[in-house]
């Protein structure tokens, strides 16, 4: 009967507080500091470091002529594709299967690229970006031309 008296006596006094203060508690021991987070995109790389396409390659593709069996498929708003993906390409749902096509910006500059079939909105390669003078984190207008 006693313990069970004093053992009611331990459980209220925990629930407030006391028994911590008067060392009679067990405290807990220090919660493990949280994991060190690495934000997003913080692999220490810069974006020409995981570009390899050559700049003769991106020459090619920004002095390719435009051929007259390409018609205009459609505007579409880019973000940047995975930088891990290599080549100058365009991933969009205005295709259906991979065919050379190009792009042009506003400011009116143009470069060939590989159209990949996509969905969703359009992702425009590393490459493609510095290629055609684009800040990395825009989100710019392009009209895609391809067959």
């Amino acid at each position: 009967m006693n313990k069970i008296v004093i053992f009611t006596v331990m459980l209220a006094l925990a629930g407030c507080g006391v028994a911590q203060r008067l060392g009679l508690a067990r405290t807990p021991d220090a919660a493990p500091p949280p994991p060190a987070v690495t934000p997003l995109g913080s692999t220490g790389k810069t974006a020409a470091a995981l570009d390899t396409t050559s700049d003769a390659e991106k020459a090619a593709a920004l002095a390719a002529p435009t051929t007259g069996a390409e018609r205009e498929l459609g505007k579409v708003v880019v973000a940047l594709g995975p930088p891990a993906e290599q080549g100058i390409w365009l991933k969009t749902a205005l295709v259906t299967a991979v065919a050379k096509g190009r792009v042009v910006t506003a400011s009116g500059a143009t470069l060939a690229v590989e159209l990949r079939p996509g969905t969703g909105g359009a992702l425009l390669s590393l490459a493609a970006f510095q290629a055609l003078g684009l800040k990395l984190t825009e989100l710019p207008e392009v009209t895609v031309y391809g067959p």
